[in-house]
């Protein structure tokens, strides 16, 4: 469970300046600011329990993340979170949290059957009875990846001031909902640019309901954006919210 592209410690520290804090950081903040202990699995450079620690919370937020790059950022961020190395897997949960959070499309990231069925029972166990388990994923029906192509180059200023091209390229769609592509970063940081090679699951609706089922979980709420609208046909985002079944 872990975005190649970001397990360098120089492209690391050029994730939050690709993927500004924006609406759905405000409605996981809002809901983990609700709940006594938050679990984010997948948590990248810690800006959402950070931020949760400094606006006053003051139960248990866990941040969890495979890539060490990451959670040298988280720890420079806020020491007052525990930040753990590792996936869902890493350790057998004993239901510590009201919440666990995947943001940032992290859940796309378990691309494997195997893979996901793991994690989902990893959340199952970490959640305490009633417990939500919230997430968000890309519509497959939107097809985001058809702007993923070199025409669509970002350009970002990383810690350091110097400036940063950057760009996907689709390689190919297995299976109808896996699609693998390069990520490209350019700049003064690196003498050559750098590719990352990177594969994310587009799962539907339906499909993350029955994979939620199967682990236990039950799907409570969709929605279509992070403001709770309604999730349409053309949704760009499929936002979930699930409980623990006992």
């Amino acid at each position: 469970m872990v975005d190649r592209s970001f397990a360098d410690l120089s492209l690391a520290s050029l994730y939050d300046a690709l993927h500004p804090w924006g609406p759905g950081d405000d409605f996981c903040l809002g809901l983990a600011m609700s709940a006594g202990s938050v679990l984010d699995a997948g948590c990248g450079t810690g800006r959402l329990l950070a931020r949760a620690r400094r606006a006053g919370h003051r139960g248990r937020l866990t941040g969890l993340d495979p890539a060490a790059a990451m959670l040298v950022q988280a720890r420079r961020r806020e020491p007052g979170v525990e930040w753990v190395l590792g996936d869902l897997g890493s350790r057998a949960w004993g239901g510590e949290f009201e919440l666990v959070l995947m943001t940032g499309h992290t859940f796309q990231v378990l691309v494997g059957d195997e893979e996901l069925r793991l994690a989902l029972s990893g959340v199952r166990a970490a959640l305490a009875p009633g417990g939500r388990f919230v997430f968000g994923t890309r519509n497959p029906a939107a097809g985001a990846w058809a702007g993923w192509t070199p025409e669509h180059v970002r350009r970002v200023v990383g810690p350091d001031g110097r400036a940063v091209r950057v760009w996907r390229e689709v390689e190919g769609i297995g299976g109808g909902e896996r699609v693998t592509f390069t990520t490209t970063f350019e700049g003064d940081p690196w003498p050559r640019p750098q590719t990352c090679r990177s594969t994310r699951r587009f799962l539907s609706a339906d499909a993350l309901s029955r994979s939620l089922d199967g682990a236990g979980l039950r799907v409570t709420e969709q929605y279509g954006d992070w403001e709770r609208g309604p999730l349409k046909a053309d949704s760009h985002e499929i936002i979930t919210v699930a409980e623990s079944v006992r």
